[in-house]
């Protein structure tokens, strides 16, 4: 089962990847505003944890919202850990943590729900 979860983060790491490529020739063909760019950071968050929960929904089979929630906090605490190593800081503020988890958390457990 921890295959599961490590196959789903893949999927959803993939995923970030692609959009993050898609959203960095947006923001050079379009330069688009920081808010702009902000917005498109969190709507990547939700569909990759919403696609990976989806994956591991289909494997899991039963209560799949709650390996969705496990893949969405692992993907957080995943993207936690990248951040933690690449900058050795946080430098954000309790309050975007805390939504970022959030975000990541509920884009999980909904793409198990609808698996």
């Amino acid at each position: 089962k921890i295959l599961w979860v490590l196959k789903s983060l893949l999927v959803s790491y993939f995923v970030t990847a692609i959009l993050l490529f898609v959203l960095a020739g947006l923001l050079y063909k379009l330069e688009l505003d920081e808010k702009a760019v902000s917005a498109g950071i969190v709507a990547i968050y939700i569909a990759a944890t919403l696609v990976g929960g989806i994956v591991l929904g289909k494997m899991a089979k039963m209560k799949r919202f709650l390996w969705g929630l496990l893949l969405g906090v692992s993907y957080f605490v995943l993207l936690l850990l990248i951040t933690l190593g690449v900058y050795r800081t946080l430098d954000t503020t309790g309050m975007s943590l805390i939504t970022t988890f959030i975000m990541c958390a509920g884009g999980g457990m909904i793409g198990g729900m609808i698996s």
